[in-house]
């Protein structure tokens, strides 16, 4: 075993669970204060359900099942981790790891933090209207028939990877680095497609929904930003080259992301927010994600500025086209996606039309692109419209009303009754 490269991919793995308390800050911050503990459950909910899911077939179905038509592996073969959870070396799949060995335990601590993190994802755009419970088994669903299949395609050999029934009609290797297909563009679409489902928040276009804190929202967005270096470095599955590429790669196009989105608001508003440099932040981490480790640090920050520009513009056409993604998932984590996985056809090196390629690299990122798009709308069609006509999505409109941190779990985050009393009684 190398104990360098297993303690870089442990490292790794704790980074990417760090991110899902930092989507918890992140959006906690963005909502008002009757619905902050709420959307803090909701992603406590994506670690713990997505955890249980992961051991018992998920990981089976997205790494080391056998094999089905090249879109999942079969959830009996690895089922609760069988012959997986044992002190050898190396790691398990078809991801190329040069000159790395560790057990495969640590490729399933890294792996379902990337689950966990992508599901939680989902919870922004549904902010202060659903019921915790219909989300609970939504995880599990959609982890199951949405999340492990996508992985498999795209990371383990199936029809979206660089050996996939794409790529070889292309004749060019599809390529998602850390998550373009699988993580973003996955949740930014299920996203929508539950939006459309359960309908709009109530007084959504009508009354202003300010975000309650707005320094949870700075902190989850540089918590995303130290995590995302597990995210991105960690993928190159060891403690080498690579892994410094992506880190550099990840710094620079975020960097370029703030400053573009920054840029924007500026000459739309003549203000730089904290809102705009957090959400900058996400959409720069968002595009170069699938794209680390073959852009140059030039194209890097130039993917970069193109995200936060586009993302900042894109973030407003919920309130043209009328749909309530609260918290801005498609426009952000679709958009940045979509970017990121299409634009390695640009600027790939050796592959990419502006870096010494030919049009087949970039044939191949907007199929797999659309693929994604496709399976993710269907699966996530099928689980969402299920659950809304059996348990039901929405929370009564009296209890979206009263606040949902109330209503649904009982709690306040700030007691400012308990507060006024206990001031009160120290005056008296």
């Amino acid at each position: 075993m190398d104990t360098g490269n297993a303690a870089w991919m442990l490292t790794s793995a704790s980074f990417v669970f760090l991110m899902t308390p930092g989507v918890a800050f992140f959006y906690g911050g963005m909502v008002r204060a009757k619905a902050v503990l709420n959307m803090l459950m909701l992603s406590a909910a994506a670690l713990a359900v997505t955890g249980v899911v992961w051991t018992l077939w998920g990981w089976s179905i997205a790494y080391a099942g056998t094999d089905i038509g090249g879109i999942f592996g079969d959830p009996a073969t690895g089922f609760l981790l069988k012959d997986t959870m044992v002190a050898t070396d190396g790691v398990f799949g078809s991801v190329d790891v040069k000159d790395a060995a560790y057990p495969h335990s640590i490729d399933v601590a890294f792996q379902v933090t990337f689950a966990m993190i992508t599901v939680a994802l989902i919870s922004g755009a549904l902010a202060e209207r659903i019921k915790f419970s219909t989300w609970m088994i939504f995880v599990a669903l959609w982890i199951t028939f949405d999340y492990a299949p996508m992985a498999h395609m795209v990371w383990n050999g199936g029809l979206l990877s660089a050996d996939g029934a794409i790529s070889q009609a292309v004749g060019a290797a599809a390529h998602d680095f850390a998550g373009g297909t699988v993580v973003h563009i996955n949740a930014a679409v299920a996203a929508l497609i539950i939006v459309l489902i359960i309908g709009k928040r109530k007084g959504f276009g009508k009354e202003p929904f300010r975000p309650h804190n707005v320094p949870f929202v700075m902190l989850g967005a540089f918590l995303l930003w130290f995590g995302w270096f597990g995210f991105n470095a960690g993928s190159a599955f060891g403690a080498n080259g690579t892994a410094g590429y992506a880190w550099v790669s990840t710094t620079a196009a975020t960097s370029a992301a703030v400053l573009g989105w920054l840029f924007t608001e500026k000459i739309r508003s003549g203000r730089y927010t904290a809102m705009g440099a957090a959400s900058g932040m996400v959409a720069g981490l968002v595009a170069i994600t699938p794209a680390a480790d073959v852009v140059s640090p030039f194209w890097a920050m130039v993917l970069g500025l193109i995200a936060g520009i586009l993302c900042c513009l894109a973030c407003g056409l919920k309130f043209k086209l009328d749909y309530d993604d609260s918290l801005d998932v498609v426009g952000v984590h679709g958009v940045g996606g979509l970017i990121g996985t299409v634009l390695i056809g640009f600027f790939g090196e050796g592959t990419g039309l502006f870096a010494g390629g030919d049009a087949k690299q970039l044939l191949v990122q907007v199929l797999i692109a659309l693929v994604a798009i496709a399976f993710s709308a269907v699966i996530t069609f099928i689980i969402a419209f299920a659950l809304e006509k059996t348990i039901g999505w929405r929370v009564t409109e009296a209890q979206e009303i009263t606040g949902i941190d109330l209503t649904d779990q009982g709690e306040r985050a700030y007691d400012f009754a308990g507060t006024a009393s206990s001031i009160i009684k120290e005056v008296k």
